[in-house]
C-alpha cells in the first residue's frame, strides 16, 4: 500500500497535475489582475454575456449548454475566458483530423454481408432492427454471423479464459487496455506474451497513458520493446493545460489470431480479478468473442494504432480465416470517438432502452446521465417496462457516487428500480433486454464515456449469452439493495446542496 501512495505522489500523474493546478492558478490570478482594470473589465464582462448568447444557440448538448452557463454567469470574466480557451472544442482540432484520416482509413476494412443482413432481418422483429440497423447505417458497424459469444461474469472467468487463449496463439497478439496495472495478472500475461514473442507470434499493446500513469513505471512501454513486444502510449501526458488530455483511450481489447476476441469492462490489474481488495468485492464483465465478428475487432485496433504510428499497414496480412462456426448468432461490434461528432455510445444505450417491450437490466458504476437518456428510462418504466439499474454501493469516486445518487429519485418517482451493490464495487456496463439482446462494452453511463472518451463494445442477438447475462442480472439483484424513495428523500440539506451542485457542473469534471 505505501509502495502504490509513493508510486503515486512521486510519479508522472501527480507532476502533471501540480503542473496544470500551478498554470490554472496562474491563468485565474493573470486574468482577475487585468479585470482590475475599469475597461478591461467592462469588455470581458460584456464578452461573457455575449459568450452566453453563442452557448445557448450552440449545436452541444443542453448539459454541456446549462454547465458552462451557469459558470460564465457566476464567474462573468473567468467563465468567459475559460469557454474560449476550452468550451468551445471536446477535441482539439489536430487529435479530431489525425483520428478521423486513421478511422476513414479503417471503414473499408469492413462492410456489411447482404446475406448476413437479410437472413438477420428474417429472424429479427422491428424492434430488435432498429436496436443494429442504427450501427450498421451510421457507424458503418455491420452485424456478423457464424459467430460465437461467452459472457465471462467476473474479471477472474475472463482472466482465466483470456490466458488459455494467449497461449493458443500462433500468428499475433493485440492488447489495447485504459489501465495495465503490474501485480498477479499482468505478470501471468506478460510471460505468455514473451514466450509468444520468441516463437515468432507478433504482439502489440496499447495503454492509455493517462490510465497507467500511476500503475506502470514512466518508461514501461521501452521495457516491454526490449522483450520484442511493440508498445505505444496512447495520448501522452503533458505538463500543460490542453483540452485533448481529456480525450482517454477507455477501450478494453484482446485480439488473438483474428479468431478471439475479448471486450467489456475488465482491465488488467488485481483488482478486477479480486487478487487485491480496493472496494470490497469487484463485480466486472466481459464477452469472449470467436468467428468472424472478431474481424470486427481486429479492425478497431488498428483504427488507434494507425493513429499513433504513421506507417503503412498490410492490413489482409491480418485478416486470418478463423476456425469455422454455423449459427444464427448475430453480432456487431461498434466504437465510439469523440471525433467524429456521432455519440455512437449514448445512442446505442437510447436504442435498448426505448426498443425494450419487456425489461432493460443495466448494470453501471456511474450514473452520471443527460436529460435523453433518464427521459427515456422514465418514459420506459411508465409505459410498463420494467427498468432496473444496478450500481455500486462501494464507490471508487465519491464525488461521482453523489451524482450518481442525486439522480436517484426522479427516476424511482417514474417507477425505474435502482439496486446498489452492497458486496462491493460494481464496474461491469452491460445491458440486457427482454432475453433477446445484450450489450457489453466499455462504456458507463456518464458525460466521458459518452462525449470524451474512445470506447467500444458489442451487442448481440439470438445467443445463449443472452440468457447467461441475464441470470447474472439477477443473481447480482438477490446480493444487492432495493433502492427506496424514502431513502432518497431522507438525505441532509448539506448532502443535498452538494449534490445539487455537482450534478450542476457534472459535464465539466
Amino acid at each position: 500500500m505505501m509502495g502504490r501512495l509513493k508510486q503515486i505522489l512521486t510519479g508522472k500523474l501527480m507532476f502533471v497535475l501540480i503542473s496544470i493546478l500551478l498554470q490554472l492558478f496562474l491563468l485565474i490570478s493573470m486574468i482577475y489582475r487585468v479585470s482590475e482594470i475599469i475597461y478591461i473589465n467592462y469588455f470581458l464582462s460584456f464578452l461573457s454575456y455575449v459568450i452566453v448568447i453563442y452557448v445557448i444557440n450552440s449545436r452541444i448538448n443542453m448539459v454541456f449548454k446549462l454547465a458552462w452557463c451557469v459558470l460564465i454567469l457566476a464567474f462573468p470574466v473567468l467563465g468567459g475566458v475559460l469557454y474560449i480557451l476550452f468550451g468551445g472544442r471536446l477535441v482539439p482540432k489536430k487529435l479530431r483530423i489525425e483520428s478521423t484520416l486513421s478511422l476513414n482509413e479503417t471503414k473499408g476494412l469492413v462492410y456489411q454481408d447482404e446475406d448476413v443482413y437479410k437472413s438477420f432481418e428474417e429472424k429479427s422483429d422491428y424492434n430488435i432492427k432498429k436496436i443494429f440497423d442504427y450501427g450498421e447505417i451510421v457507424g458503418v458497424f455491420p452485424i456478423f454471423n457464424n459467430s460465437e459469444i461467452t459472457y465471462l461474469e467476473l474479471g477472474e472467468v475472463k482472466w482465466k479464459a483470456m490466458l488459455e487463449e494467449l497461449s493458443k496463439a500462433k500468428y499475433f497478439i493485440f492488447l489495447e487496455y485504459f489501465i495495465i496495472k503490474d501485480g498477479v495478472m499482468w505478470q501471468s500475461i506478460l510471460d505468455i506474451l514473451k514466450e509468444k514473442v520468441k516463437d515468432g507470434v507478433e504482439v502489440k499493446i496499447i495503454f492509455d497513458d493517462f490510465g497507467a500513469a500511476s500503475t506502470l513505471a514512466k518508461d514501461y512501454d521501452i521495457e516491454l520493446e526490449k522483450y520484442g513486444i511493440e508498445a505505444l502510449r496512447f495520448n501522452r501526458l503533458r505538463p500543460a493545460l490542453l483540452v485533448q488530455m481529456n480525450n482517454r483511450d477507455h477501450r478494453k481489447i484482446c485480439v488473438i489470431d483474428n479468431n478471439v476476441a475479448f471486450c467489456g469492462g475488465i482491465n488488467i490489474g488485481d483488482e478486477y480479478i479480486n487478487v487485491e481488495e480496493r472496494f470490497g468485492h469487484w463485480k466486472d464483465s466481459a464477452v469472449m468473442i470467436k468467428g468472424e465478428a472478431v474481424w470486427g475487432f481486429t479492425v478497431m485496433f488498428f483504427q488507434i494504432y494507425r493513429y499513433l504510428k504513421d506507417e503503412t499497414i498490410d492490413f489482409e496480412k491480418y485478416r486470418i480465416p478463423c476456425v469455422p462456426i454455423k449459427n444464427d448468432t448475430f453480432v456487431q461490434p461498434y466504437y465510439d470517438s469523440p471525433t467524429d461528432g456521432e455519440n455512437v455510445g449514448l445512442n446505442i444505450h437510447l436504442n435498448l432502452i426505448n426498443n425494450a417491450k419487456k425489461y432493460v437490466y443495466i448494470h453501471t458504476p456511474y450514473l452520471v446521465i443527460d436529460e435523453n437518456i433518464k427521459y427515456s428510462l422514465m418514459l420506459a418504466a411508465k409505459s410498463g417496462v420494467d427498468v432496473r439499474i444496478t450500481t455500486p454501493h462501494i464507490p471508487d469516486k465519491k464525488y461521482v457516487f453523489q451524482i450518481t445518487r442525486y439522480n436517484y429519485e426522479e427516476l424511482i418517482e417514474a417507477g425505474v428500480k435502482i439496486y446498489e451493490y452492497t458486496p462491493g464495487f460494481l464496474h461491469s456496463k452491460s445491458i440486457v433486454v427482454d432475453g433477446e439482446v445484450g450489450m457489453c462494452g466499455t462504456i458507463n453511463m456518464d458525460f466521458r464515456s459518452y462525449f470524451h472518451h474512445y470506447e467500444c463494445g458489442v451487442l448481440f442477438y439470438n445467443s445463449d449469452a443472452v440468457k447467461d447475462m441475464y441470470e447474472d442480472q439477477m443473481n447480482v439483484f438477490e446480493v444487492s439493495e432495493l433502492i427506496t424513495l424514502e431513502k432518497c428523500k431522507n438525505v441532509n440539506i448539506i448532502v443535498k446542496f452538494i449534490r445539487v451542485v455537482l450534478n450542476l457542473i457534472a459535464p465539466l469534471l
